[in-house]
């Protein structure tokens, strides 16, 4: 099927957009860009060429585009076409439909899915197939044409499609020499692109961090502005933004990224309220080194987990309601467990944070003050605690903020290397060592006492 406006041996086509106009189609041809076939997905080779033969149209599209252009290497692969998900779904048999207020096909291969989605319109036809409901739209399934599709995209550099054709980069929006520039450009007006979906400006921070680029000025700034928008997004939508910002390798640029636009008390309110009150920026030292720790894991394929990575952003609202509550006078325990919960739940209201998470980082947490204790039997329990690992790892962090922690890792790390009854020994003679020391010392005070009464 053609696609849209014809182009002129030139490469550039005018087209008319709800969005702005005019754009200007810009063909990029093979011999100036760096996309290769051999530096994309098999599979989405062959979606691509399935519905080429069928007489469709049909594009890589979106990030797999923009990061082929600056020498990354993509993750996911997805597929823009003229044909409707149910026309996808007869072409191939490994396809599923999804979605309601995105309607999408999954084409299945193994364990790699080619997502292919049905270009759309920027306008409402009528149908009920296209809701916005207070500036944001719930709904987005009115079909239309490439140029469509490529206006209603968020960021310019999202909005390239490569033609398997004739390898050549399609570009609506002027996303490709954003993408030379390094610049994060939203497409039409930022107030309105961000009321339509308030998430967008998570988007902004994470793929300027991720890439390396630059925010342009006029995209950044309503942001510190609208940010309290994301009070309407889902938390459960949220959560997810969340493990994209800090566990896809650039959580420290992420989290620069939050603090420069205003974003980071919409997410984490307690905690940006803890770390602005700390003069001494001990805590914001501490979320930094961990994030840095948790972004050199994901460079080296190492495990990360989503209870640790809350356990460091909300450290500092924890530190805050723990001496809030100290100061009124509760026992430490009792004082250590209230503040967990009560950071947890007011957390919740933002974030949806599952219990499989929130569970284990409320024990990091409270493990903290064990690490004080040598008794015997406090210590071997503590060993053995299922979340003694991450809070070991925990405290080692904590030693950025504050040197006073330098013992308590000597022992536990030293403890973790001998046996169970190497440790035990050790322990009793230490034991034993502290009530040789403190006999000589009781004795003094038996031997002053005496020494007063007789001068009576």
């Amino acid at each position: 099927m053609p696609f849209g406006n014809p182009v002129s041996p030139t490469g550039i086509a005018t087209i008319n957009s709800p969005v702005a106009t005019p754009f200007t189609l810009r063909v990029i041809p093979r011999d100036q860009h760096t996309i290769s076939r051999k530096d994309i997905s098999p599979n989405a080779l062959r979606v691509l060429y399935r519905l080429r033969e069928a007489g469709f149209g049909a594009y890589l599209v979106g990030g797999a585009v923009r990061d082929l252009l600056v020498g990354g290497r993509p993750k996911d692969f997805d597929v823009a076409t003229d044909a409707t998900p149910e026309q996808v779904k007869q072409l191939f048999r490994n396809c599923r439909l999804i979605g309601r207020r995105f309607r999408l096909a999954h084409v299945v291969f193994g364990r790699e899915i080619i997502e292919v989605a049905t270009f759309r319109a920027n306008s409402d036809d009528g149908s009920g197939d296209r809701e916005v409901e207070n500036g944001m739209l719930v709904r987005d399934n009115v079909y239309g044409s490439i140029e469509d599709d490529a206006v209603r995209r968020d960021f310019s550099c999202n909005a390239l499609y490569y033609a398997i054709e004739d390898f050549s980069v399609r570009d609506y929006t002027g996303g490709f020499e954003d993408v030379l520039a390094r610049r994060m450009k939203l497409i039409g007006d930022p107030e309105q692109r961000y009321r339509e979906d308030p998430v967008r400006m998570l988007r902004a921070v994470r793929l300027a961090a991720k890439l390396k680029f630059d925010i342009e000025p006029a995209t950044a700034a309503p942001i510190p502005r609208l940010a309290g928008l994301l009070d309407e997004a889902a938390p459960a939508r949220l959560f997810e933004e969340v493990l994209k910002l800090f566990l896809s390798g650039h959580g420290v640029a992420s989290f620069e990224g939050l603090e420069r636009h205003g974003l980071l008390p919409a997410l984490f309110p307690e905690s940006a309220a803890a770390l602005k009150s700390n003069r001494s920026g001990a805590l914001r030292r501490f979320v930094v080194e961990g994030l840095r720790s948790t972004d050199a894991r994901v460079a080296n394929d190492e495990p990360v987990s989503p209870a640790f990575l809350f356990a460091l952003l909300l450290w500092p609202a924890f530190c805050r309601a723990l001496i809030a509550l100290q100061r009124q006078g509760l026992a430490p325990e009792e004082a250590q467990r209230r503040a967990a919960d009560r950071v947890t739940l007011h957390q919740l209201t933002t974030i949806a944070l599952p219990r499989r998470f929130s569970l284990p980082m409320q024990e990091i947490w409270l493990l903290q003050s064990r690490f004080a204790s040598r008794q015997r039997k406090r210590v071997l329990r503590t060993l053995t605690h299922p979340r003694f690992r991450a809070a070991f790892d925990f405290l080692v962090l904590r030693q950025v903020a504050s040197s006073e922690h330098e013992a308590d890792i000597a022992f536990w790390r030293e403890a973790q290397q001998q046996s169970g009854h190497e440790l035990e020994s050790a322990l009793d003679a230490a034991h034993a060592e502290g009530m040789e020391d403190e006999a000589p010392r009781r004795r003094r005070r038996r031997r002053r006492r005496s020494g007063t009464a007789a001068g009576e």
